[in-house]
């Protein structure tokens, strides 16, 4: 009697560990299909979309009296072209956000940009100058808003300011990235 009631238990254990497996086996191939869904954005990225990328501009904070960026959205065909025309006049118009100030002076125009090695020739109007000279932070504000701004551009390690094609005694050295900035 004895051996019939080991082998009962013993065949009734098989059944539960083979039906076991089985069960938990089903059960985890439902779960699978369910979690590889395909995903459906619930809206397209239009063409418009597609075609903006981020640039930083840096400006002067309010606040705090120090460069911040400042994030724009710009049409990579606007930029793709001439993209350090485009930058620099993006710093002439000023900050969009009110609580960064404008550092170039107003009325400054950029007369043209070109690149030899990795150093940007910058070539403004005679309105560049017409910063204030009583503070040194300032010259040296409008100096970093461009570098920063600029040396975000892989191929630009430096910068030099022309005055309508010239060197100028204000601006007569080439700026790159300081360390401490």
């Amino acid at each position: 009697m004895n051996k019939k009631i080991i082998m009962i238990f013993t065949g009734l254990l098989i059944v539960i560990l083979v039906g076991g497996y089985f069960i938990i086996h089903y059960f985890k191939r439902q779960q699978q299909e369910t979690t590889i869904e395909e995903y459906t954005p619930e809206e397209e990225i239009t063409e418009e979309q597609n075609r903006q990328t981020i640039v930083s501009l840096y400006f002067l904070e309010k606040e705090t009296n120090a460069l911040a960026p400042e994030a724009r959205l710009v049409d990579i065909k606007e930029i793709m072209n001439t993209p350090y025309d485009k930058l620099v006049n993006m710093l002439i118009e000023g900050p969009k956000n009110e609580k960064y100030t404008r550092l170039l002076p107003e009325n400054t125009k950029l007369n043209k940009t070109y690149l030899e090695k990795d150093m940007l020739y910058i070539d403004f109007s005679n309105e560049f100058l017409n910063y204030n000279k009583e503070d040194p932070t300032v010259k040296q504000n409008i100096i970093d808003s461009l570098v920063k701004t600029l040396t975000q551009l892989t191929e630009i390690n430096s910068i030099k300011i022309l005055i309508n094609g010239e060197e100028n005694e204000e601006f007569n050295e080439i700026y790159t990235l300081r360390s401490n900035t």
